[in-house]
């Protein structure tokens, strides 16, 4: 997989029925050129970037003029650990939405998402700017019961690839999955 396939497999959709968001790192962004990226994300119909390991710093004097260039949003990630002031910074510099982080591990890894909750709470009650959509540990209809109770939303990741796995029909697949986490 590159970037230019994932452009042009990008291209070929036919119809886009909701926001298209890429999450990756800089490294191969950088790698393929950071405006060009840009640039190339934008004319084929990307939203928004999520680029966990562009800081801060970097993303206002640098990359962030570039990332606005073309019309795309980008959103930050917070943790349980991040600080009032530093989500609050991190809030005023995203567009589109505030990704939450709902624990400090790995994506894909069980966890007690009741433990989450208390962090969902106070994030509620900070009034933020953006959207809060939690991700890490959204696996079925009751944790993304759960994150939704606090948040705008959840991001399903790993419970998802999983479902897809050894699937023949994809498009059926993915409808199963959804309506087993929606209804």
């Amino acid at each position: 997989m590159t970037i230019a396939t994932l452009f042009q497999q990008l291209k070929s959709l036919s119809e886009k029925k909701s926001a298209l968001i890429l999450m990756g790192y800089m490294n191969p962004v950088l790698q393929y050129g950071f405006e060009k990226f840009c640039k190339d994300a934008a004319a084929v119909g990307v939203d928004g970037l999520i680029l966990p390991d562009l800081p801060e710093y970097e993303y206002e004097t640098e990359y962030g003029a570039i990332i606005k260039k073309y019309g795309l949003d980008f959103i930050f990630l917070v943790t349980p650990e991040t600080s009032e002031d530093r989500v609050r910074k991190l809030d005023a510099l995203s567009s589109g939405f505030l990704y939450a982080v709902s624990s400090s591990s790995t994506t894909g890894n069980e966890k007690d998402f009741n433990a989450v909750e208390k962090y969902l709470e106070k994030l509620k009650s900070m009034k933020l700017n953006n959207p809060i959509l939690v991700g890490f540990g959204i696996k079925d209809k009751a944790t993304f019961t759960t994150a939704c109770k606090y948040a705008n939303g959840a991001i399903i990741g790993t419970a998802y690839i999983k479902a897809l796995e050894g699937a023949v029909d994809v498009e059926q697949t993915t409808e199963v999955f959804l309506e087993s986490i929606l209804k």
